[in-house]
C-alpha cells in the first residue's frame, strides 16, 4: 500500500531566523500512514534538521547537482545533502525548468544521483496553459517521465516520487479539479508501466501541486491515484500545513 505524503516546499523563502519561528510554532500529532516533508532552501536545512530529527517529520532538499564534487562553484550535491539528512530531493521543479533552462536530460542526471546515495527524488512535471491549451499536456508530462526513468532500472524507478505540477496553477490560486488531475495520474503510472513495468507504476507514488490548501486538500486524497501533494506557499504557514496533514 502506498503511504501518503504531504511535501512542504518553501521555494526562495525563510531566512535561518524566520525558519526558527515557523518551527517553534509548528506542532502536530503524528498520523499513522502519512509521511510529513519539508523542503527549505539550503540555507535553512541544518535548522530545520534541529528542529525536526527527534520528530517523525522528514526533510529535503529543492534541488541537487548531479556530480558528487569538483570544480561546480555554488552548486550542492547529493552527498552534502545525504549527510545533512535530507530523505527527500525536489527534482526538475517547473520554476527551474523555465526559468534557469533545465532540461530533460539535466533533471535525469539528477533524479539518478539522488537514487545513487539513498534519497528519494520528487520528479516534477507539469504543463504550461499553453501546451493545455493545444492538447499538448500527455506529450509534455509523457516526455520528462520517459527521459527521467530510461537509465534506471525498474527497482530504482519504483521508488521515485512523481509530482503532477501543471505550471498553469502554480501560484495563480487556480487549482486543477481532482478529476482533472486525476486523470493525470492516470496516465502518469500508464506511462511508468510503459517504460518501468506493472511493478513500479504500481509502488510509484504520485503527488499533486498547484495551489493547494486546507479547503482543497481532501478533494485530491479522495482520487485513486493521487497520493499526496507538493505544497508551495501553503506550505509558509504553520497552521495551514498544520490543517493540511490533519485532512490528510
Amino acid at each position: 500500500m502506498r503511504k501518503t505524503l504531504i511535501a512542504g516546499n518553501w521555494k526562495m523563502n525563510f531566512t535561518v531566523t524566520e525558519a526558527e519561528s515557523f518551527f517553534k510554532s509548528f506542532k502536530i500529532q503524528k498520523k499513522e500512514g502519512v509521511e510529513l516533508l519539508f523542503c527549505p532552501p539550503f540555507t535553512d536545512i541544518p535548522i530545520t534538521r534541529f528542529f525536526l530529527e527527534r520528530s517523525s517529520i522528514l526533510w529535503g532538499a529543492q534541488n541537487v547537482y548531479p556530480e558528487d564534487n569538483g570544480a561546480f562553484t555554488g552548486e550542492i550535491s547529493a552527498p552534502m545533502l545525504k549527510d545533512l539528512g535530507c530523505s527527500y530531493v525536489i527534482c526538475g521543479h517547473s520554476e527551474r525548468r523555465q526559468i534557469l533552462g533545465e532540461s530533460d536530460e539535466l533533471v535525469a542526471r539528477k533524479v539518478k544521483a539522488v537514487l545513487s546515495h539513498d534519497m528519494i527524488p520528487i520528479l516534477c512535471v507539469g504543463e504550461t496553459g499553453e501546451e493545455r491549451k493545444e492538447g499538448q499536456t500527455e506529450e509534455r508530462i509523457g516526455s520528462e517521465i520517459r527521459t527521467a526513468l530510461f537509465e534506471l532500472s525498474k527497482e530504482e524507478a519504483a521508488k521515485v516520487v512523481i509530482a503532477y505540477e501543471p505550471i498553469w496553477a502554480i501560484g495563480s490560486g487556480k487549482a486543477a479539479t481532482p478529476e482533472g488531475a486525476e486523470e493525470i495520474a492516470v496516465f502518469i503510472r500508464k506511462t511508468v508501466k510503459e517504460t518501468a513495468g506493472k511493478k513500479a507504476s504500481e509502488e510509484v507514488r504520485i503527488l499533486y501541486g498547484g495551489s493547494v490548501n486546507g479547503d482543497n486538500m481532501s478533494h485530491f486524497l479522495k482520487q485513486k491515484d493521487i497520493d499526496g501533494a507538493l505544497i508551495g506557499g501553503a506550505s509558509l504557514k504553520p497552521e495551514t500545513m498544520i490543517d493540511i496533514y490533519s485532512k490528510a
